[in-house]
């Protein structure tokens, strides 16, 4: 069976209420089954798309005072049978993300011929954007991923799983390419080298990923390149970055 799925960092600053509308009405003329968003930190925020995305019932995500942990919301029109946050453990230098206690959502949802498991992530950012090995941010998301890939580990083998979201870390980069070794899992995007953060905002390599059992087949696209308008007509971009929309179809025998 297939199953339609939607990674995007909504960028909290900046009008985030007005876009979080508009990205409500965009995903309820979807057909998306689960949406991965991640930096939606406001409880009011919380609140205010769940209302929006009335299409979406069942909604994950961990304890949300003073802030929606992680910024970490997964939104599905499927039942979830399973929700889990997992923080990843604070690592030098301090910042102020560290308020956030950025992780992991770990959601299983049911579908008519069996589960599947979405793990939602934000890993930590590169404030240097630097991700040379000797880098003390690009050590935080060594550690980080590590984390990650155990905890995946932990998961049942036999069923399928998708790991997506906002990574922070190139797609072409070795962390990048040792946690897909390290879990086992498969790159849905085939490496492509597209960027997936808006080039007026700065010029990177994707940082956002999906990635798949192996198994899985996998379509994918960016998404919300253009500008938006909301409703006062002003003409937005919908984030900092790009969604990343992915077809899987499962097989049969899951």
């Amino acid at each position: 069976m297939n199953v339609r799925v939607l990674t995007f960092n909504t960028l909290f600053r900046g009008r985030s209420r007005a876009r979080l509308s508009e990205l409500a009405r965009l995903i309820e003329e979807s057909d998306y089954d689960v949406v991965c968003l991640q930096e939606v930190i406001s409880p009011r925020n919380l609140a205010h798309l769940r209302r929006a995305a009335k299409s979406y019932p069942h909604v994950a995500h961990a304890a949300t005072f003073p802030v929606v942990r992680g910024g970490l919301v997964t939104l599905s029109r499927r039942p979830i049978t399973r929700r889990h946050f997992q923080s990843f453990t604070p690592v030098r230098p301090a910042r102020l993300e560290w308020l956030l206690r950025k992780g992991a959502l770990f959601t299983r949802v049911r579908l008519p011929s069996g589960f599947l498991t979405i793990v939602n992530t934000h890993l930590s950012a590169n404030m240097d954007m630097d991700w040379s090995m000797s880098n003390a941010y690009t050590r935080v998301e060594e550690s980080e991923l590590r984390e990650l890939a155990a905890l995946v580990g932990k998961l049942d083998a036999a069923e399928p799983k998708v790991v997506m979201g906002d990574f922070n870390v190139p797609r072409p980069h070795e962390l990048f390419r040792e946690f897909a070794s390290a879990t086992g899992l498969r790159d849905a995007l085939d490496g492509d080298t597209a960027p997936t953060f808006r080039p007026e905002y700065a010029v990177l390599e994707p940082i956002d990923q999906v990635l798949v059992t192996p198994g899985i087949e996998s379509t994918t696209r960016l998404l919300f390149q253009d500008h938006v308008r909301l409703a006062d007509g002003h003409l937005v971009p919908l984030s900092d970055h790009y969604a990343v929309e992915a077809t899987l179809t499962l097989p049969a025998s899951h």
